[in-house]
């Protein structure tokens, strides 16, 4: 909730006057987050949690839920790059196996947990609410190594590695299921497809990536919060077990 994109959809949240709550592996953002979001008319509150680990969702979501009330929409936005970013980056052929489980315990497991605990809530209450997953264009389509020739992000070369694209598509498949097991509730779920957002990387990248969209541009995290906004409200009732596609049209080429 405190990262580039999270951040965004919170300040988007807050814009209609959302009692929002963040949560996040690091508290070291909160502050600079807080700066952010000055001027917002909602309330927003900071919750540090490690989402890999059950037994702290759990805790968390309790005093979230003790601190706060009802929970009426649950964004999972989470997604981990690993301890060590160059491990994410590895090629398929050496791709490390604990890599592969550590990111996976938060770029599905962890959207499982939430959304159980969450969708479960919600059913107790009577909540018609939303949950909104976050997936990516690698979730739906392979990627293209053209682009990523001469690119760099976060210190070095990089890639789109299997496990991201596996637990990306991952969320595509639980979120169909959410949502036809919990329509009967009125609980919607939903998945946001974002293609490829600018947030540092090398000019090199953003050219090539640009050159493979109609758009022919990167999107911007506020193109992203606004999707965001749609699906918790009620403007969106009768949408479930989708997924919006946010690409400037790269899918449809």
């Amino acid at each position: 909730g405190a990262g580039y994109l999270g951040r965004n959809i919170a300040k988007a949240y807050l814009e209609f006057d959302a009692n929002v709550i963040i949560i996040d592996n690091s508290s070291n953002d909160f502050n600079s987050v807080s700066e952010f979001l000055k001027g917002s008319t909602g309330k927003v509150t900071f919750y540090q949690c490690d989402i890999s680990q059950e037994a702290e969702i759990k805790v968390t979501l309790e005093k979230i839920i003790a601190e706060h009330g009802l929970i009426h929409v649950l964004h999972n936005n989470a997604a981990s790059k690993s301890k060590n970013v160059r491990d994410f980056f590895d090629s398929t052929e050496s791709f490390n196996m604990d890599v592969w489980r550590e990111i996976m315990a938060v770029n599905l497991d962890a959207m499982f947990i939430m959304a159980r605990i969450v969708g479960s809530h919600m059913i107790q209450n009577k909540i018609a609410g939303s949950i909104i997953q976050m997936s990516s264009i690698y979730g739906i389509l392979g990627p293209d190594a053209r682009i990523y020739e001469g690119s760099e992000y976060l210190g070095g070369n990089i890639n789109t590695p299997a496990v991201y694209s596996a637990s990306k598509a991952g969320v595509v498949g639980l979120t169909k299921h959410l949502a036809t097991t919990w329509a009967e509730h009125g609980i919607r779920v939903n998945t946001i497809v974002p293609g490829g957002i600018e947030s540092g990387q090398n000019a090199t990248f953003i050219e090539k990536y640009s050159h493979r969209v109609p758009m022919k541009r990167m999107g911007k995290p506020e193109e992203i919060a606004s999707v965001s906004v749609f699906l918790a409200s009620q403007a969106s009732s009768y949408i479930t077990g989708q997924e919006i596609i946010v690409d400037g049209g790269l899918s449809a080429w």
